[in-house]
């Protein structure tokens, strides 16, 4: 029987019975079963299994007579070298520890290392995303939120993604006001990307072909790293996070407003006449229409710029005159494209997933 781990001889070995035995020897020269039993409070065959034990593990020593009585060895030495025997028993107990994890570790990283890939520098995060994004050949699902990390963008006139792939994006609307954000987001969609906006997102994430997703380690800190998942279900589970996401949404098109666009090129309309260079117009209008191409509506634009409603009408009329535009919608697109913006930007490079 062994010690319970609240008893003081539980590191030795001892149970509990053959400890008071011990603890009783010290205290006499010698003694016999039946005194040891006395003294324990046990029946002599108890005591006499403990003094065995005792004996067995040179803690005591027997003295053979007409009737057998037991002495104690010397505490320090005799329980020394047991304390030594269990040291090494406890050492080669680590060690086999150790190696079982060697192995757990070589076995599990082979087999896990397809299941979800961590990238800890900020250049591994941008190849890898360059990597997974130009393999696209259906879809890019895509959550965006501040903080934002940049530097991953493909060169300009270089898009990221094959033609025909799909692609949607959510905007956090509080974060969307920044020109790389507004610029890549109105680009995006002029090149055939969809886009909507919600007021919170649960987290940055990009999903490829519902194949691969990846997404930050940290949420408030996208440069500590990222998260390749190419498990299965994970991804599918990331996959209805976004649709989720996409269902609450606000669509970032004139579809569904007052002064909604006309059909679309290819559907009986013709695209706004480009009526070539044209003067940036003031800091003033630049942001307004940057605002504007958020679907943000007047009244808001209003409120956050603290202007009239009649003033931002009278900006983002005098925008449509100069670029030739019909719709806010176009007047967004031309504005993006001729760099009212903010630097141009490709829809490769839409990397809030980081």
């Amino acid at each position: 029987m062994h010690a319970p781990a609240d008893s003081p001889w539980s590191g030795t070995g001892l149970d509990p019975l053959t400890g008071r035995v011990l603890e009783h020897l010290v205290t006499v020269p010698a003694a016999d079963a039946a005194e040891v039993a006395a003294a324990a409070e046990v029946s002599t065959a108890d005591a006499e299994r403990a003094l065995r034990h005792l004996t067995d593990t040179s803690l005591a020593v027997r003295i053979d007579g007409p009737v057998p009585r037991w002495a104690a060895g010397p505490p320090r030495t005799s329980l020394g070298v047991l304390l030594a025997r269990r040291r090494a028993e406890l050492a080669r107990a680590e060690g086999l520890v150790e190696r079982l994890h060697a192995v757990y570790e070589t076995v599990s990283g082979a087999r896990s290392a397809h299941l979800v890939e961590l990238l800890e520098r900020e250049d591994e995060v941008s190849a890898r995303y360059g990597q997974l994004l130009k393999g696209c050949e259906a879809e890019v699902l895509h959550l965006a939120k501040p903080p934002y990390v940049t530097g991953f963008g493909v060169d300009a006139g270089k898009p990221g993604v094959a033609d025909g792939v799909r692609m949607r994006s959510v905007y956090e609307t509080e974060g969307f006001s920044d020109e790389v954000s507004l610029a890549t987001a109105v680009h995006g969609t002029g090149r055939g990307g969809e886009l909507r906006l919600a007021p919170r997102l649960p987290v940055k994430l990009v999903v490829f072909d519902r194949t691969a997703a990846l997404l930050p380690v940290r949420a408030d800190r996208p440069a500590a790293g990222s998260l390749v998942v190419h498990s299965p279900a994970l991804v599918e589970a990331l996959a209805a996070l976004f649709e989720s996401a996409w269902a609450g949404a606000e669509p970032v098109s004139l579809s569904s407003r007052t002064d909604a666009p006309p059909p679309a090129c290819g559907h009986g309309a013709s695209p706004p006449e480009d009526t070539g260079p044209t003067e940036a117009p003031d800091p003033r209008t630049r942001e307004i229409l940057r605002l504007m191409a958020t679907g943000m509506k007047d009244d808001t634009i209003a409120r956050v710029l603290k202007v009239s409603r009649r003033t931002v009408q009278k900006h983002v009329s005098d925008a449509g005159t100069r670029l030739g535009a019909r719709t806010r919608f176009q007047i967004a697109l031309l504005a993006a494209e001729r760099g009212w913006l903010g630097a141009s930007q490709g829809l490769g490079e839409v990397v809030v997933g980081q």
